[in-house]
């Protein structure tokens, strides 16, 4: 199983919905006590207190009532909801809230925002949690046309969803189809971030899992290696804070 692309795409995603939500909100002056509950809820989720999270999302959703069942505010609680039940294996409350916010973002944002193929590649990730691989295939391929239109086909987060694609292909031995998309996401990110960027560490141990799964170790330690390196570097530029 790849290492950690998951963690870093729902790290990077949470923050996405919530710059989304200030942009959306910047002019409004009316009520954002919503506001304080959803960052409190999301300090809840990072530190693993379920359930004061839930009881902070719960609370931001009733605060933005007024605003609408269709309001984008809405949509970003009910996101950030929806990761909270997949992470406690919740998935059918989980898949209900990502339909949800994914209808209020198809119609607020419309249907070629980088938005919406952030929501679709969530739900694509919790389709893969419970092996519904056809359904994830289908989002993480609607989430890519998306990315690659709006933003363009070398963009880093056209790579990201390569990387989930590919992984998503590993899971079901489909390893001659998860390979040039390994391959086409590194050289996204080795072009647009840089050789030693920590996503090009990722992608280069998820590739090089494919590839012991294929039977070629001698690349796979080759591509184990230059990750290693690339680790090493990041954390003497980024030493832990105490």
């Amino acid at each position: 199983m790849g290492r950690s692309m998951h963690r870093h795409s729902y790290r990077l995603h949470l923050g996405c919905l919530c710059l989304l939500g200030w942009i959306l909100v910047a002019c409004t002056p009316k009520s954002t006590l919503w506001r304080a509950y959803l960052n409190e809820g999301i300090t809840f989720y990072r530190q693993g207190r379920y359930d004061q999270a839930e009881q902070m999302y719960r609370a931001a959703l009733r605060e933005v009532e007024p605003f609408g069942a269709e309001d984008p505010r809405r949509a970003m609680i009910l996101h950030n909801l929806a990761l909270l039940y997949k992470t406690q294996k919740r998935y059918a409350e989980a898949e209900s809230f990502y339909k949800q916010a994914i209808a209020i973002d198809e119609k607020a944002l419309g249907l070629d925002h980088p938005s919406l193929a952030t929501s679709l590649n969530n739900l694509a990730l919790l389709y893969k949690a419970q092996g519904r691989y056809e359904e994830a295939e289908s989002l993480y391929r609607w989430a890519l046309r998306i990315r690659e239109k709006a933003l363009g086909p070398e963009h880093p987060d056209v790579a990201s969803t390569l990387n989930n694609l590919a992984e998503l292909y590993t899971a079901q031995g489909k390893f001659a189809q998860a390979e040039p998309l390994y391959q086409r996401a590194l050289a996204i990110w080795e072009h647009t971030l840089g050789p030693q960027h920590p996503y090009v560490a990722v992608g280069l141990e998820n590739y090089a899992d494919l590839l012991r799964k294929m039977q070629r170790e001698e690349e796979a330690r080759r591509l184990e290696a230059r990750a290693q390196t690339i680790w090493t570097r990041y954390r003497q530029q980024n030493p832990p804070t105490r």
